[in-house]
């Protein structure tokens, strides 16, 4: 009588912690983008976002945003561009003006440009984040999920774990800092 094997299959990351994992890897990729289009711009590195870090939190959120509410219309090209301008045209006012609130400073202004709203939201970005939407979903997320998905396939469970917390820890860290630095300025 022949026993059939089963292979165990690897612990696998739960949702919520891979939506955290998500989140940290498109707030970084953020990140960098800003502060290459920052050094385009002004021809010099110039420190972007809020905190210490090289994470840009606004991408983060704003990426699951995307996967976990706006992934269902990666086929329908036109909802996901005016969903996407709209919610993150309102995501990206109130940011402005929750950090303006509590930290009396301002992380971008778009005072200057073509039909903007006290500064904080203007045309020009409403509709760039309708194409990125189209552009995250349709490719760049599925790119990036495939990547770590692989990636995560060569990781034990516990060093996963292990890792996301300690980004989570430091994440936690540099947040906490970052607030009593502009809290005293």
């Amino acid at each position: 009588m022949m026993q059939s094997r089963q292979k165990k299959q690897p612990k696998k990351l739960s949702k919520m912690q891979t939506y955290a994992l998500y989140f940290f890897l498109f707030a970084f990729l953020g990140w960098c983008m800003e502060t290459i289009y920052s050094f385009i711009v002004l021809g010099h590195f110039t420190k972007r976002g809020f905190l210490y870090g090289p994470l840009c939190p606004i991408y983060g959120y704003g990426a699951l945003i995307l996967i976990i509410f706006l992934g269902k219309y990666r086929n329908q090209s036109l909802k996901l561009f005016v969903y996407s301008a709209v919610i993150f045209s309102v995501f990206e006012y109130l940011a402005s003006y929750i950090l303006e609130v509590l930290f009396h400073s301002y992380w971008w202004d778009y005072t200057n440009d073509f039909f903007n709203l006290n500064g904080r939201i203007s045309i020009f970005y409403s509709f760039a984040w309708g194409i990125i939407a189209i552009i995250f979903i349709g490719h760049l997320y599925p790119f990036f999920k495939k990547k770590v998905n692989f990636i995560l396939s060569k990781i034990s469970y516990r060093m996963k774990v292990l890792l996301l917390h300690s980004i989570c820890v430091i994440f936690m860290v540099d947040t906490i800092l970052s607030c009593i630095r502009y809290l005293s300025i």
